[in-house]
């Protein structure tokens, strides 16, 4: 089997970091320097995409490994 830990793991962290940013620049969240960001709010969707093509990559490797 593939090792999918490089890519599952900060696919994850990403993904997490990149909604949280998301929400705090649309300021959904609020409480913080970065709510209404503007730069915030195009930032977050970036990093969560990145995280997602991450995770998907690992998924992807597994399936092939499992082959």
């Amino acid at each position: 089997m593939k090792r999918i830990w490089p890519f599952l793991v900060p696919g994850v962290i990403l993904s997490c970091a990149g909604l949280v940013w998301t929400l705090q620049g649309f300021n959904v969240l609020r409480g913080s320097v970065m709510s209404g960001s503007s730069m915030w709010a195009t930032i977050g969707p970036i990093v969560l995409l990145v995280g997602l093509v991450l995770v998907a990559i690992a998924i992807a490797r597994r399936s092939r490994g499992a082959q």
